[in-house]
């Protein structure tokens, strides 16, 4: 597992992780009401803006985690010329880019831990009726940390597979893949049950 958090240390860093979560969830609600394109493509220049104010090693660490979502937005801009729809193809585009950079900002400036502070507390109401919150409190910061890692890991299967055959890999390096992530998930498994398990968490 890796550490999502910037080695650059920014103002953001200090705050309230329930603040920026809480405006991330604001601004990427008002992004999908507001169907302007102009400001949309405001909203993503901004939040590009947001990235280079700490600096270029800053801006340079969070583009390069941003570039994983580029085939997304090539296959919804395809999709949408192929419909004949091509403005609400880069509408969407647009959204799904800022949202997405918003949000890797926040991960970038709040620690795992304040995270799962924050999963915490939103919990407590439905710990106090008796549903376990254990193991959903668990999952959301295992996922947010192992999906960089998968990412990883599929670029080295695509690799390998280059260095192998001239033919490209589509769907040939997805079993592998999968195979991985499982073994992935078996050894997290045992790192748990080495450790007690996820007993559920009986604090209010």
């Amino acid at each position: 597992m890796i550490s999502l958090t910037s080695p650059v240390r920014t103002r953001a860093h200090a705050w309230p992780a329930t603040a920026k979560l809480a405006a991330l969830a604001i601004v990427s609600t008002v992004l999908f009401l507001v169907p302007d394109l102009r400001l949309q493509a405001a909203g993503l220049v901004a939040a590009l803006a947001l990235y280079a104010l700490p600096g270029s090693i800053f801006m340079r660490h969070g583009l390069r985690q941003l570039w994983v979502i580029w085939p997304f937005v090539a296959l919804l801009l395809a999709w949408h010329a192929f419909a004949g729809n091509w403005p609400e193809g880069i509408r969407t585009a647009l959204r799904m880019t800022t949202a997405v950079a918003l949000a890797n900002l926040v991960t970038m400036t709040t620690t795992l831990s304040e995270m799962t502070d924050v999963i915490h507390r939103l919990f407590r109401p439905l710990r106090r009726i008796g549903l376990p919150t254990g193991v959903i409190e668990a999952a959301i910061p295992l996922v947010i940390r192992f999906t960089p890692t998968l990412v990883t890991k599929g670029r080295l299967l695509l690799d390998a597979w280059r260095a192998r055959s001239p033919r490209r890999a589509n769907w040939h390096i997805v079993l592998p893949m999968a195979l991985l992530a499982l073994d992935d998930a078996d050894h997290l498994a045992e790192s748990l049950r080495a450790r007690g398990g996820l007993i559920p968490d009986e604090e209010n």
